[in-house]
């Protein structure tokens, strides 16, 4: 199977790694040209132009900022027009749900299939290939691409188009609210006097126990606020759950 991968920034890029590791045959285009070296040194076919990366292929992988950026490479770009029919587009971005189902639609009129597979992990999962990937789309368009996604993590699909990106929203908003929590009980126990290796040692197993608290627990305790991943893309996601909650008549306040 031939892949295209767009967008190889700090989670596409080993995702990527992974592929190719895998045995895929990749072909790989990044705004920033620089951030495709590593992954052509790995055994990767760069493309100078994204339209030139996914002539040919049989899934297309997506990984960029947000739901206008997506749209930009597929349509305003022109880049659908140069999808092969029967090829599928994986958007492994995080969008709107609204936007998964318009781009869906969209593609289908070209004969192209459309999983939207956002993803749970961070940077470190992304390495090890162990993502949690939420998929939203067709029975029979995730069974043709779901070896695709075993070098990354493990893909469940959950529904129809945008039912994946409606995880992530849902997923998100667990994460931020355990990020804030963790962050609190941190500081309350280390200004009370108690080791905080030793408090999230106490709770494993526990209900209060967590990958953010072992995870980031140790990274607010060693004061390492090395990024994983901007900042700007969580509050995003926030606010398309706030949005989509408006959208379903739910109270956010």
């Amino acid at each position: 199977m031939k892949i295209a991968f767009l967008g190889t920034g700090l989670m596409g890029a080993p995702m990527a790694l992974n592929l190719i590791k895998a045995g895929f045959s990749l072909t790989v285009w990044n705004r920033s040209t620089g951030k495709t070296a590593a992954l052509e040194k790995a055994g990767a076919s760069v493309a100078e132009t994204p339209a030139a990366a996914v002539a040919g292929a049989d899934a297309v992988i997506t990984m960029v900022s947000d739901g206008p950026a997506v749209a930009d490479l597929l349509f305003a770009q022109g880049v659908a027009e140069h999808i092969p029919d029967g090829a599928t587009v994986i958007d492994m971005s995080s969008i709107k749900p609204e936007e998964a189902r318009d781009h869906a639609a969209m593609l289908a009129k070209r004969g192209v299939s459309h999983i939207d597979a956002p993803v749970s992990g961070g940077t470190r999962g992304a390495a090890v290939g162990s993502l949690a990937i939420m998929a939203g789309g067709d029975d029979d368009a995730f069974a043709r691409i779901a070896t695709v996604f075993e070098p990354m993590g493990s893909a469940i699909l959950l529904g129809p188009p945008g039912s994946g990106q409606l995880a992530k929203l849902a997923n998100q908003a667990i994460v931020a609210i355990t990020i804030g929590a963790v962050a609190e009980a941190t500081l309350l126990v280390r200004e009370g006097g108690v080791d905080p290796a030793r408090f999230r040692a106490v709770l494993q197993g526990g209900f209060a126990d967590s990958v953010i608290l072992q995870q980031h627990g140790a990274r607010m305790q060693s004061s390492d606020f090395t990024p994983g991943g901007r900042s700007a893309f969580q509050l995003k996601d926030l606010e398309n759950v706030l949005a989509e909650c408006n959208a379903m008549g739910l109270s956010c306040r």
